[in-house]
């Protein structure tokens, strides 16, 4: 809004500093304004859901004796918190960010499309206090369509739709060929290409009819990223304080590749209008900072499905325009692992006679079933996020 609102002004020959223009200051105006209406909104926003009584409803007794006798204090918690997370985003998105490019309306689009997801399931979930939100399988089933389309967009018409007379709507992509050259490349083939950190050439293009199975990539970044972020956030800040970290990282990934200069003198690819998703990218820190404070422990409120689907959702979608979904395993190691306990504790199950690896699934509950305090998990977690992050920073300059 800003941005238009500048160029609009412009014909009437006023002037506004072009600071304003610069992907930094809008990264740091994004960060503060998000952070500012999550903190002081909050307070107001918990005392509303107290009084329309939308409470955390925790697992039963018969379930898991033994998390019901360590959480039982989190019960009717307020949820939903998610909300406030993403009215924050989104209000930064509309002030700060350039609302015709591409990649914001890519990420505004999925914002909208799996809060609302993680909106109807935490609803279902109050509303039927017996239900578990949305069968896991419908769930499954929205998230694979919404990926289908964003991998079938990337992949087969980003490059031809939305033509503006001679300007694309997809913004220029480039990488460094040569010591003083770049190459502009088409934008399939920027898609159809999966790096690895660490090594700055592509580790693989797919191409042709190998397209179906970078979709099938594409789509299990995004869903595995949705619902293993739904799967870490069980203790008090935790999956929150991991996704500023991994969106942090993102961040800078995104705001180097909008620099030519930088990303050829890095061996990063140029990406023009990345510095967008960095903007985006910046707000969500400063919300996720923001509504730290309050879910922290002991939590005053949860952000539910709402939020946590969702936000690993755009993460997911993020590291798919940057073409980093490995770099987003790395980063977010914790998401990772704690989605691979859950699936070998299933699997375990399963097929070993009822047989469990771990005492409890997700990993930070086996954690606290062999007596860790829920704060030295959390802060542990934490610290291992941090590594992953440096490790991902360090992928850089190390290619």
């Amino acid at each position: 809004m800003l941005i238009l609102l500048i160029k609009y002004l412009e014909n009437f020959n006023i002037k506004i500093p072009q600071v304003f223009l610069y992907t930094s200051t809008r990264m740091i105006l994004a960060s503060i304004s998000s952070i500012i209406i999550t903190f002081f909104v909050a307070p107001f926003f918990i005392k509303k859901l107290y009084e329309l009584k939308i409470g955390e409803k925790i697992r039963s007794k018969k379930e898991c004796p033994l998390l019901f006798q360590l959480h039982k204090k989190k019960e009717n918690t307020p949820t939903m918190g998610g909300v406030l997370i993403l009215f924050s985003i989104l209000f930064s998105l509309f002030l700060w960010m350039d609302l015709r490019n591409i990649f914001t309306i890519i990420l505004f689009i999925t914002t909208i499309f799996l809060g609302a997801l993680g909106g109807i399931d935490d609803y279902l979930k109050l509303k039927y206090k017996n239900k578990k939100g949305i069968k896991p399988k419908l769930k499954f089933f929205f998230q694979f369509i919404f990926s289908f389309f964003i991998a079938s967009y990337l992949l087969f018409f980003s490059d031809s739709s939305f033509q503006k007379k001679d300007k694309k709507f997809f913004p220029i992509i480039k990488e460094k060929i040569e010591k003083k050259k770049m190459k502009t490349l088409n934008v399939k083939e920027y898609f159809s290409r999966i790096y690895i950190p660490f090594y700055k050439k592509p580790l693989v293009c797919l191409k042709g009819v190998s397209s179906l199975l970078l979709i099938l990539f594409i789509m299990f970044v995004i869903v595995g990223s949705s619902n293993a972020v739904n799967l870490t956030d069980g203790l008090d800040g935790l999956a929150i304080g991991c996704i500023a970290m991994v969106a942090a990282v993102l961040s800078l990934f995104a705001f180097l590749s909008n620099n030519i200069e930088i990303s050829k003198y890095l061996n990063m690819v140029y990406v023009e209008g990345s510095g967008e998703i960095a903007v985006y990218l910046s707000s969500l820190i400063g919300a996720s900072l923001g509504f730290l404070w309050y879910n922290g422990y002991p939590a005053q409120i949860f952000m539910g499905d709402i939020g946590s689907l969702s936000l690993g959702g755009v993460l997911g979608v993020i590291a798919v325009l940057l073409r980093r979904e490995l770099l987003l395993a790395l980063v977010g190691g914790v998401f990772v692992v704690e989605a691979f306990s859950v699936i070998l504790q299933v699997l375990s199950y399963k097929f070993r006679g009822r047989k469990r690896i771990f005492l409890c699934a997700p990993l930070h509950h086996h954690f606290e079933y062999k007596g860790w305090a829920e704060p030295k998990v959390v802060l542990r977690f934490w610290i291992i996020a941090l590594f992953f992050a440096v490790i991902g920073i360090a992928s850089i300059k190390f290619q």
